[in-house]
């Protein structure tokens, strides 16, 4: 996880906090027309199928479990700190990751009903993830992921959603899964895993890209310190100002389903209050979309944007589909 990313993440355990709707909740934000919805959820999501519909832990008196909505996917006991991490859909389905105690990270699949729960995967190795929604990729039939290695390799592993063994690629230099059939470096550069193709970097030397295969974000840095944060295009095109110095990414995903670059900025109070406000650049629009002036977690996947909002002991979550607006 970025740093960048972590003054934003919650501080919360595998078993998560009971969520409280409040008495009297405030209104929605508008985005685009679109109401974002304030969700009364008994658990702690950590994806969302649908901007209804959550994957997320809750805890009992002993164990932790992960839930559909209400239906039990998992069990597991909590003196083992179990660890409930990625979910990633795919038509039908979806996956996530879990783990014991910090020991071996197994994969995991069942149906969008809740149904057929199997595991894949007993050990995926040592994975490395980057609080990314493309830690874990569903693409051709396979599930993908990263692990590392002893020396200046990445191991680019899948095993099919049917199941079966676990095939390695290697690629030289430290590279993470973006869209899929890319590879990033976290640096600006791509490399395909179809073809090996090269892209990225349409930048400066005193700027700080990072890149998906079609826009990049770049950090524009001056001997003062971050100038601005700009977009811009993997073919250098279409270069704009997104956000001034005092913003930063409030998620690692670049330009999320090619629009959407999620913005935060600290306010004169957030050291104490511990929140900062929310906003969506519209790439297509061009054009700044806020959305909250008090955040603590902000969170993306499947294009369904999600945060907190309220007391830290009776959080509400809130939940936008980019989809729709």
């Amino acid at each position: 996880m970025s740093a960048r990313t972590i003054g934003l993440v919650l501080a919360l355990g595998a078993g998560g906090v009971l969520v409280a709707f409040p008495p009297s909740p405030p209104a929605a934000p508008r985005v685009a027309g679109e109401r974002a919805v304030l969700r009364d959820l008994k658990l702690h999501p950590i994806a969302f199928l649908d901007a209804r519909t959550a994957v997320g832990t809750a805890p009992s008196s002993s164990s932790v479990r992960l839930l559909l909505g209400d239906v039990e996917l998992r069990r597991l006991p909590a003196a083992g700190n179990p660890e409930f991490g990625t979910v990633t859909t795919f038509d039908g389905g979806f996956v996530w990751t879990e783990s014991v105690d910090g020991g071996k990270v197994g994969l995991w699949t069942a149906r969008t009903d809740g149904t057929g729960v199997r595991n894949l995967v007993a050990d995926m190795g040592n994975t490395i993830f980057n609080a990314s929604a493309y830690d874990v990729v569903v693409a051709e039939s396979a599930v993908w992921w990263v692990t590392a290695s002893a020396t200046d390799v990445t191991e680019i592993r899948s095993v099919p959603l049917a199941g079966g063994a676990v095939v390695v690629r290697r690629e030289e230099g430290s590279w993470s899964l973006t869209a899929w059939p890319w590879l990033t470096d976290g640096a600006g550069a791509l490399r395909s895993l179809r073809t090996g193709a090269s892209a990225g970097r349409p930048t400066t030397n005193t700027e700080q890209p990072v890149c998906s295969p079609v826009w990049c974000r770049v950090l524009v840095v001056t001997s003062g310190g971050l100038a601005r944060i700009d977009a811009v295009r993997v073919d250098g095109t279409g270069r704009r100002r997104i956000a001034g110095p005092a913003s930063r990414a409030a998620i690692d995903d670049v330009a999320v389903l090619d629009r959407f670059e999620v913005v935060s900025t600290p306010g004169p109070t957030s050291d104490v209050t511990g929140t900062e406000a929310l906003d969506v650049y519209d790439l297509a629009a061009d054009r700044l979309l806020p959305i909250s002036p008090a955040v603590r977690g902000v969170f993306c996947r499947n294009g369904v944007l999600w945060w907190a909002t309220g007391d830290p002991d009776a959080l509400t979550w809130n939940t936008l589909d980019l989809r729709t607006v």
